[in-house]
């Protein structure tokens, strides 16, 4: 059963005199369970998708289902309350609030929802908990390193136990280690919690390790392709050097391809 399903969407952008077509009729569809990677070059329409598939923005035309509900014409307050309930955003740059713990932000989008402060305490600890956070609670943003912000907006991305995560450049700003280590949790995410995800990158080594690629070119999807094997993240961490070994080894390695023993 499609989870979101869009049918002929256009979205076109008035700038001046001139009409920006961002999407041109668009028609595709995610199952639950399903994790997607949405690619292409800037301006092909990817970041526009992901805005109305998160209830951001609203399609010039076409029809947008989600989770069985039509969503293209609801009013803003009704849109707000499905982000609410049905999908958790992850962004490249975040988004924490920089005087806040990461106990403080996970508990973020609980106080939309009436729960006491006990019920969202422990929410954001288990949560924190599950990302791997344990202890680093009240920590402010600026004393995590950026994989750990990114493993808070995870954990305030799940607080309300949505089905959907969407997840916007989410290792742009990350090392590749890091890159890893967000991506190994999303996949166990995917995997074992069932949430569907929707990612958006550039960066196709980030979108092997999805289980389906859909690419756009100048508001079209031009490719939609599934992975046999996509690349597990919980394998590579496992067989990769840990972080204060990964400079020795390539000290090693330089020094064998300089004749050194």
């Amino acid at each position: 059963m499609a989870l979101i399903e869009v049918h002929e969407i256009s979205k076109t952008y008035v700038m001046g005199d001139v009409a920006v077509h961002a999407l041109r009729g668009v028609t595709t569809s995610v199952a639950a369970g399903e994790f997607v990677a949405i690619m292409g070059p800037s301006g092909s329409g990817k970041s526009t998708f992901m805005n109305i598939v998160g209830c951001l923005d609203r399609p010039s035309s076409g029809a947008y289902t989600l989770d069985g509900e039509r969503v293209e014409a609801m009013s803003r307050d009704a849109l707000a309350a499905v982000r609410n309930r049905k999908i958790g955003f992850v962004f490249q740059t975040f988004n924490l609030l920089a005087r806040t713990s990461a106990l403080e932000n996970v508990e973020l989008p609980l106080l939309y929802n009436g729960a006491t402060a006990r019920e969202r305490r422990s929410r954001a600890m288990e949560r924190l908990g599950a990302v791997g956070l344990a202890g680093r609670e009240h920590h402010l943003p600026s004393q995590l390193s950026g994989g750990q912000q990114q493993r808070v907006a995870i954990a305030r991305a799940l607080i309300n136990t949505p089905p959907i995560l969407l997840a916007d450049e989410p290792t742009g700003n990350l090392d590749s280690r890091t890159s890893v280590e967000i991506m190994a949790i999303v996949q166990t995410l995917n995997r074992e919690q069932g949430i569907t995800v929707v990612l958006v990158t550039h960066e196709s080594d980030i979108a092997a390790y999805a289980s389906r690629q859909i690419h756009f070119l100048d508001g079209r999807i031009v490719r939609d392709e599934r992975l046999a094997r996509p690349r597990d993240a919980a394998v590579e961490l496992v067989s990769a050097p840990p972080p204060d070994a990964e400079g020795e080894a390539a000290a090693a390695g330089a020094g064998a391809a300089d004749g050194v023993r």
